[in-house]
């Protein structure tokens, strides 16, 4: 799958600028059970098994699930614990396991599902058993059902004729045959096979590779559909895996510049023609690839492309190149109907204001695709106002995004808090809902594991670990809250001091947690650089614990504004995080700044780059949005000319992101002659505070190495008496 952003924005409308546990049972053999219901399948039979041995070849896993009950077995080694394990395809609902044991039985064993095959849930604990025949009753769901033997009954392995599981899937079968938009204007729905098809769906951000991890539980939170930004050849063990969990993919086609970071640069629609005609051939090789797969949904041409353009062309030649996009899509939607006419093609933007280039120049889109966060109900609006005679698809939405919400008091957009987040999904869908016969459904976003800025802003699990949001999505979708354990809520997060934490000092975060199961919760803190350095990570804070929910954190060492995260953990797969914005200044340094505004010099600055001129005296000057910066090589210096003999005590060096790795001090009484008091060779970019003991007029910093490409620069020299 051609790679994607895992975020998107700015996305907006009008301007352009745990599971719930199986039942934990413990009991003695139960060989009467209740007659099998009428809906009751045999699912194992014929079904991928696998086992932690094998006695030798003759006595393989799949002997077990064949239907053969006396003339083929699967036989394992002679040892404690083994387990034998079935793939059903999918999750199902289960209801009866059934063993037919082979003279080496197991005396004591567990029933297990999971639906990853990696976390396991027991359904049944037998002790005591005899051999023969075990038809145990079990309740629970999962894909993987296992037979995990923890005694054996005499000195050779266990032996089984065949293991059975009954049960049925979730009571809806995959949904297969054609897709359609069918009905009239203002009543349009999707059918798929004939039959009704609402898109409860998810973007998709996990790797392919994990697909067969995560898809059972994206299905367990009624999600038919995922939605994908690239397709290639790397796509079929996706689409694949999708299929085998009952859903189906919007295979989308990435196209320049699209709307979000990572873009791809800029494409000329009007006279690139080899750009097109290999697009148009790209796209025509994947759906003849998978134009027949049971798991293909829809096709999506492009992202946010006609917002996107605007980053690239302005006046007329952005009319112009808009116009050429939404042509060249519509090339691309009447060559996929040429090749396959049982699967609709629709475009996706972030913006209203695209869909009358569309209305004008691809007539033949089935249907119109908006991404749309805190003002998707307004896509209705702009919908009924601008007299469309297409429906359209959500292919994003969820809570208010960065570029929507209000700063607050450090400048930086305010994130919203778990329970809005959680709100803002539930208003995603009760929008799209609530525009019957238009609105054929949602990929919400995201179904994503990343545990970094982004992804503690949109992610339904971070680092695999499910969000109040999850929950929304599911209630949403399956239209019942359930019996599951949700996760701890944070509220009431305060940092402080919130404007002026010292660097490597400490700052203190404050909030109230609660878990509404009554679970034990553990803690951690983190913290992001993405608007002090750009650097999106999340890395873990060094913090202690000061009661009652409070601690103590260490800010960094680098000035600017930074996230900080409080991470509320229940122990079972669930995490509430909050967080706040903490700005982080220098450290005062008691005494005089003797060398404020006093003549300082260089060996040179950068006179017109970026916010530069960034002349010497700025670094003099005692504000923290200035700064000095050289040219890019080495060596340079900065000095200051204090006026007369003066004691000099101890050097703060505010450093931009262009520091020294390697610098000395000197210090002068006439300018002439120097004398080394300070040196170091591992810079690293931090504030450097400096002892010194001496008295002098001239204080100079001699910088050698350089930490970067570019200068030296700094923001403060500071030199205290």
């Amino acid at each position: 799958m051609s790679p994607s952003p895992p975020y998107h924005g700015p996305a907006v409308r009008r301007a352009v600028p745990l599971l719930a546990l199986g039942a934990l049972l413990a009991s003695s053999l139960a060989l009467a059970a209740p007659p099998a219901q009428a809906a009751e399948t045999l699912l194992s039979q014929g079904r991928p098994a696998t086992a932690s041995s094998q006695e030798g070849d003759g006595y393989a896993p799949s002997a077990a699930v064949d239907g053969n009950l006396t003339g083929t077995r699967w036989a394992s080694r002679w040892s404690d614990p083994q387990w034998f394990q079935v793939d059903l395809g999918q999750r199902s609902d289960l209801s009866r396991v059934v063993l037919t044991w082979e003279g080496a039985y197991g005396r004591s064993y567990q029933i297990q599902a999971s639906d990853d095959g990696t976390d396991w849930r027991t359904l049944k604990t037998v002790t005591g058993g005899d051999g023969g025949t075990d038809e145990l009753a079990v309740t629970g769901s999962g894909r993987y059902v296992r037979m995990l033997g923890t005694e054996r009954s005499g000195g050779y392995g266990y032996s089984l004729w065949e293991f059975q599981v009954y049960g049925s899937t979730d009571g809806t079968p995959p949904a297969t045959g054609a897709v359609e938009v069918t009905g009239s204007q203002g009543n349009w729905q999707l059918t798929v096979g004939g039959q009704p098809y609402t898109v409860k769906g998810l973007t998709w951000g996990p790797a392919i590779a994990d697909a067969p991890k995560y898809l059972p539980d994206v299905k367990s939170m009624g999600v038919n559909t995922i939605r994908t930004w690239g397709t290639d050849g790397g796509t079929k063990p996706l689409l694949d895996s999708a299929a085998a969990n009952g859903l189906k993919v919007v295979n989308g086609f990435w196209l320049q510049p699209g709307g979000g970071p990572g873009s791809g640069g800029c494409v000329n629609y009007v006279t690139d023609t080899t750009y097109r005609n290999t697009m148009l051939t790209e796209f025509t090789k994947w759906v003849e690839a998978y134009r027949n797969h049971p798991a293909t949904l829809m096709w999506n041409v492009g992202n946010e492309s006609v917002l996107g353009l605007q980053n690239c062309y302005s006046g007329a030649e952005l009319e112009a190149q808009r116009n050429a996009y939404t042509g060249f899509v519509n090339d691309v939607a009447k060559k996929i109907h040429s090749i396959d006419p049982d699967h609709p093609v629709t475009s996706t933007d972030a913006w209203t204001g695209a869909w009358p280039y569309y209305r004008r120049n691809a007539p033949d889109l089935d249907l119109y695709s908006m991404n749309s966060y805190g003002d998707i109900c307004g896509v209705r609006e702009d919908w009924e106002q601008g007299g469309y005679t297409k429906p359209y698809l959500i292919t994003e939405g969820g809570p208010a995004g960065e570029w929507e919400v209000p700063d607050d008091a450090n400048g930086v957009p305010d994130e919203p808090t778990d329970v809005q987040k959680a709100e803002g999904y539930t208003k995603a869908w009760n929008c799209v809902t609530g525009h019957r016969g238009v609105a054929l459904g949602a990929t919400l976003f995201h179904y994503g594991t990343e545990h970094d800025f982004g992804g503690i802003w949109f992610n339904l699990l971070p680092d695999g670990l499910r969000r109040l949001s999850y929950y929304a999505v599911k209630r949403a979708y399956t239209a019942t809250a359930g019996n599951d354990n949700t996760p701890p809520v944070v509220s009431a997060l305060a940092v402080s001091p919130a404007s002026s934490a010292p660097a490597g000092g400490e700052f203190t975060v404050r909030a109230d947690v609660r878990d509404p199961d009554g679970d034990p919760i553990t803690y951690k803190i983190f913290l992001s650089g993405n608007y002090a350095n750009g650097d999106k990570r999340l890395v873990e804070a060094s913090w202690r614990s000061t009661g009652n929910g409070t601690f103590a954190v260490r800010a960094p060492e680098k000035l600017g504004v930074w996230k900080v995260y409080l991470q509320a953990e229940d122990g079972r797969g669930n995490a509430g995080i909050e967080t706040k914005s903490v700005k982080v200044v220098a450290p005062p340094v008691t005494g005089t700044n003797v060398a404020l505004n006093k003549p300082t010099t260089a060996s040179s600055f950068q006179p017109s780059y970026g916010d530069c001129p960034c002349e010497p005296a700025k670094a003099t000057d005692g504000r923290a949005d200035t700064r000095w910066a050289s040219d890019w090589s080495d060596p340079q210096w900065i000095q200051v000319d204090l006026g007369s003999a003066t004691p000099v005590r101890k050097l703060q060096l505010v450093w931009d992101p262009a520091y020294a790795k390697s610098y000395e001090v000197h210090i002068s009484d006439n300018g002439t002659a120097w004398r080394t008091v300070h040196s170091t060779t591992i810079g690293n970019g931090d504030i450097d505070t400096i002892d010194v003991a001496a008295t002098a007029r001239y204080v100079r910093l001699h910088l050698t190495a350089r930490g970067t490409g570019w200068g030296y620069s700094l923001h403060e020299f500071g030199i205290y008496g």
